[in-house]
């Protein structure tokens, strides 16, 4: 199937490792030419120039932090200058570790500003770009726990919520615009980090807690891979998802224990 990608301009956060490098290989795969950013400048230049090296096509590296309003701007002023953006993936974000009780509200800010105000900033600024090349895709990566949260880290359920709630309020003005919005929240994904906690947790046998966590939680009884989450993305990105609008999917093996 051709996702009708070729030439546009694909800007992803969080796009040096993990789900956001998987999005941003899957889109260049396809033909479409990529803006990634992260904030370690050496591994986002190098995964850049795999992308570019692999596929062919043109990928920009901005490092910038997007928890702050310079750090967006740089992006937006970046996909300006490189013509335009016609997609957007709102991807920068992390896991958290903490009690309500205990939690500073510097930690609760500091989440804040990457989980929600990152994609509040981006897409208003990217919006005009994306509407002057006669429309676009804009997709929040939330998660699993925005619906369902783990005990562990009411940080991070919350701002996962907001962003899934922002999603839904920017799709009602965007599609005015001819700007799509959706929303994706993952289950298990097998990213770098899943893998070094495991490792942290159980040694040698990671693996083993791997399974035993997806045995617990997924109905596919294993985790997801990055790949099967970016071919799921990139294709609620493309015009082959022309009539989905405003929606959230969960890409989760059967996770979600509600309707």
């Amino acid at each position: 199937m051709d996702l009708e990608l070729k030439g546009k301009l694909a800007v992803i956060t969080g796009g040096s490792k993990g789900i956001g490098l998987g999005i941003a290989r899957t889109f260049a795969r396809e033909g479409a030419n990529v803006l990634v950013n992260a904030r370690d400048s050496k591994a986002l230049e190098a995964a850049a120039r795999a992308i570019s090296d692999d596929f062919g096509t043109t990928a920009i590296p901005v490092a910038a932090d997007v928890s702050t309003a310079e750090g967006c701007e740089a992006i937006i002023k970046a996909a300006a200058a490189a013509g335009g953006a016609d997609i957007f993936v709102s991807n920068a974000g992390t896991g958290s570790n903490e009690t309500v009780a205990d939690a500073p509200d510097e930690k609760w800010m500091d989440f804040w500003n990457l989980h929600v105000m990152a994609a509040v900033r981006l897409s208003r600024g990217l919006a005009d770009q994306m509407e002057a090349r006669g429309g676009g895709a804009m997709l929040m990566n939330a998660s699993i726990c925005a619906v369902q949260p783990l005990w562990y880290e009411p940080i991070y359920n919350t701002t996962k919520a907001a962003l899934l709630m922002f999603g839904k309020c920017l799709s009602s003005e965007m599609i005015k615009r001819n700007i799509r919005v959706n929303t994706v929240n993952p289950g298990l994904i097998r990213t770098p980090d899943w893998e070094n906690t495991a490792r942290e947790l159980r040694g040698e046998s990671w693996e083993a807690y791997l399974q035993e966590v997806a045995d617990e939680h997924a109905d596919i009884r294993r985790f997801g891979t990055v790949e099967e989450l970016a071919d799921f993305c990139v294709f609620l990105c493309s015009p082959r998802a022309s009539y989905s609008v405003g929606s959230a999917y969960h890409v989760d093996g059967g996770m979600l224990k509600t309707v």
